[in-house]
């Protein structure tokens, strides 16, 4: 491995405020996890009332290669994708009266009408993982021969007109297998228990809601609906397919769909078959465009004065919903562990000092997104943790994340601002 690398980007000279030992116990923590191979490089953002407080690359792309990560590397983020694209979409609808918590949700679903087990399941009970849908099905194994080749009658190398929706460079999806996704998940069991089970099976099935419902296509509806109004310009699907010259970090060498090393196209191969477009995952971004993102949630669906989204329907989705089911979650957010702040941060999710009124997601990929409202604070955690392999979970045996997270909240300057 090349000698650790970093470059950084202070926004205004905060740490002559505070002293330099706080920059080099991060530095310290995160040079340790590249050491020890939890990811190759990572960035870090955190805002303070609305203002960049720390801002800072680390590392290269792989282990092995000579381009350092900057401030404008996009990532692949994984589950992020859910609060950061499937549930602006989803608050959207309900503050225009398109879609309603607590109606079943069958009503706009119309399948699960026919289901007994799912026709009367709400929007909320799925949004706060109450539902006890599955909480996942590997639909690569529908395109895949027992042998591991893939079934040309599903998959193929070349595009037409029955194989359109792209996967990968050279994979391209049978047009109608979303189809075959959407009747698997109707037919899927759902628990008779109704506690907290995390599924992300409604955000796969959210670009086809959102056309039903709307008469415009999912990517479109966000952009124009809430990247626009927040001037978001770097949070994009299949960025591959978008602009050639962007900075984009690899997420795994993969050896069981696409044999090569994945850039630029989504990880997660559910969002994969679905041409790159989920509400679950596929989208990537810049810590900058997420950071935008969280503000926007922390302040109550407002930015720059304007109201997007009703401050009331936001504070609904970032409270908690059911915690006497001992569910954390809220409205797709997720929430501390109940009793966070009584844990060690080796037991504690995230940060043992972050709020009760905290909200954020994880990705997959090593992401990492987190607001609190009462702290006035923002973090952005960014990493590519699965290169060269999904296998390794240095970053969770590490808690680098939490750790990093809890160097702001010991900040004496903070805490008195």
């Amino acid at each position: 491995m090349k000698p650790f690398q970093f470059t950084y980007l202070l926004v205004f000279s905060f740490f002559m405020a505070f002293g330099q030992s706080y920059e080099e116990k991060i530095d310290s923590l995160i040079k340790d996890a590249i050491v020890q191979q939890a990811f190759p490089g990572a960035t870090i953002l955190v805002k303070k009332n609305g203002k960049d407080l720390f801002h800072k690359t680390y590392g290269y792309f792989t282990y092995d290669s000579l381009l350092p990560v900057s401030t404008n590397t996009l990532y692949d983020l994984a589950s992020v994708t859910k609060i950061a694209a499937g549930l602006p979409v989803v608050m959207k609808l309900v503050q225009d009266g398109k879609l309603t918590l607590d109606d079943p949700f069958s009503n706009y679903w119309h399948p699960w009408k026919r289901k007994k087990d799912k026709k009367a399941i709400t929007l909320r009970e799925i949004l706060a993982h109450q539902a006890g849908l599955e909480p996942y099905i590997v639909f690569l194994s529908k395109v895949r021969k027992k042998n591991g080749n893939l079934k040309k009658r599903l998959v193929r190398n070349q595009p037409s007109k029955r194989f359109a929706k792209q996967a990968y460079n050279n994979r391209y999806i049978k047009t109608g297998f979303y189809k075959k996704m959407y009747r698997t998940i109707n037919r899927s069991p759902v628990s008779k228990e109704k506690t907290y089970r995390y599924s992300g099976l409604f955000f796969l099935l959210l670009p086809e809601l959102v056309q039903q419902l709307t008469g415009v296509d999912f990517e479109t509806y966000l952009n124009q609906e809430i990247y626009e109004p927040l001037e978001i310009t770097n949070l994009v699907f299949n960025p591959s397919l978008k602009q050639s010259n962007l900075s984009i970090i690899p997420t795994e060498s993969d050896s069981i769909f696409r044999n090569d090393v994945t850039v630029g196209w989504v990880h997660d191969e559910n969002a994969a078959l679905l041409g790159g477009v989920s509400g679950n995952a596929g989208l990537f971004g810049t810590a900058e465009d997420l950071a935008k993102l969280m503000e926007f949630y922390r302040n109550l669906g407002k930015y720059k004065g304007r109201q997007i989204i009703d401050k009331e329907i936001v504070r609904s989705f970032i409270k908690i919903q059911y915690p006497e089911n001992h569910n954390r979650r809220g409205l797709g957010f997720d929430k501390p562990l109940i009793g966070n702040d009584t844990l060690s941060i080796f037991e504690a999710y995230p940060s043992p000092h972050v709020s009760k009124e905290s909200f954020g997601h994880a990705g997959f990929t090593g992401t990492f997104v987190w607001a609190d409202p009462k702290e006035q604070l923002v973090y952005i955690f960014l990493s590519n943790r699965v290169y060269p392999s999904r296998t390794h979970r240095k970053i969770y045996d590490l808690k680098i994340r939490e750790k990093v997270q809890d160097v702001f909240y010991n900040l004496p300057k903070i805490q008195k601002q």
